[in-house]
Order: C-alpha cells, then sequence, then structure tokens
C-alpha cells in the first residue's frame, strides 16, 4: 500500500527511516534536479521578461518618435495653411503691378494712380506679415530653385547665367517657393552658352 506522505517528486521518510524512504543521497540528487529545473525556469522568465522590457521601451520610443513626428507635420500645416489663398493672390498683385507700370509709362500721376498703388502696397504688406516675400532675383545669378529661365540673352555687361530681367516676379512663403520667378538669362556673348 502506498504511503500517503509519498509524491512522486518527494518522499517523506517515516520517523525509523523504513517504509520505501529513499537514502540520503539519493533525495539529495533530487533536490539538486529539482533547483536545476528551478533555475531554468528562472533563466527562461528571465530572459521573456527581458524580452517584454525592450518590447515596451521600442514600443515607447516608436509611440514618442510619432508624436514628434505628428508635431511637426502638424507645424508644418498650419505654417503653411495660407499657401493657396497666397497663391490665388498673386495674379491680382501682378495685375495691379501692371497697371501702375502703364500709369507711369503714361505719366498718369493722379489719385486712381494712387490708389492702385496704395492697394498694391497693402496688399504687399499683408502677404509680407503671412510669410510671403518677393524673391530678389534681377542682377542674380540664375538659381533654378528660384528661378524659371525663359529664354538667354547674350550679353557682354553681364557674366554668363545672371538675371538680366525680371518678366514676372517670384514669390516664397517663409523658405518654400511659391510661385518662382520668370526670367531672361544672360548668355555668353556671340550666342554661345556659359
Amino acid at each position: 500500500m502506498a504511503d500517503p506522505n509519498v509524491t512522486p517528486d518527494k518522499v517523506t521518510p517515516s520517523p525509523d527511516g523504513a517504509n520505501g524512504a529513499q537514502p540520503e543521497g539519493e533525495t539529495a540528487a533530487t533536490v539538486l534536479k529539482d533547483l536545476e529545473a528551478l533555475r531554468a525556469r528562472a533563466a527562461a522568465a528571465e530572459q521573456k521578461r527581458d524580452e517584454y522590457l525592450a518590447l515596451a521601451q521600442r514600443t515607447q520610443a516608436d509611440f514618442e518618435n510619432y508624436q514628434k513626428r505628428l508635431r511637426r507635420d502638424l507645424d508644418q500645416e498650419r505654417r503653411y495653411a495660407q499657401l493657396p489663398l497666397a497663391l490665388d493672390l498673386l495674379p491680382v498683385l501682378d495685375n495691379l503691378e501692371r497697371a501702375t507700370a502703364e500709369a507711369k509709362k503714361a505719366n498718369e500721376t493722379g489719385p486712381l494712380v494712387q490708389g492702385v498703388a496704395m492697394v498694391q502696397a497693402q496688399l504687399l504688406d499683408v502677404l509680407r506679415r503671412h510669410g510671403v516675400t518677393r524673391i530678389e532675383a534681377l542682377g542674380k545669378p540664375f538659381d533654378p530653385n528660384l528661378h524659371q529661365a525663359v529664354m538667354q540673352q547674350p550679353s557682354a555687361d553681364q557674366p554668363a547665367g545672371t538675371v538680366l530681367q525680371v518678366l514676372e516676379p517670384g514669390y516664397v512663403i517663409h523658405e518654400r517657393v511659391l510661385r518662382p520667378a520668370r526670367v531672361v538669362v544672360s548668355a555668353a556673348p556671340g550666342g554661345g552658352q556659359g
């Protein structure tokens, strides 16, 4: 008959040392075996813990990067929110400039011409307050990021690649090109390009 105090992994000896008790050497071996199994389970649990900790840290870092990227994108969106309106206003500004230029050619200086010039100046000021500024191109070296070359013209006075004439002014909104300046660029005298 089996002793109720005996478990498969552990044998509890009776007070007199009989009834199927294991010798002392085997009990120590069983305890060592159990200890090694517990150490292995503890090591596996520590490894899993470290894996989950690393995963949690990576997830937290990814989330923080996502938040930074989202903030940066929202800042950019707010910064350039006026871009479509500014782009739509540029032809109006161009027409005001043409009107004042034609008035100057005709030597007109009446109140209507002065009023158009004031509206043009006011519109330029409003655009400037919202980050829209004119690209200064005349006499500058041609920059394909800021200028659109419409044609080349030989010039003995200017080095090749210099903006000789601005056909349509360009504008930037903050540091982004809203519309490139349409320009005439100098070429080397004699029709060659430099």
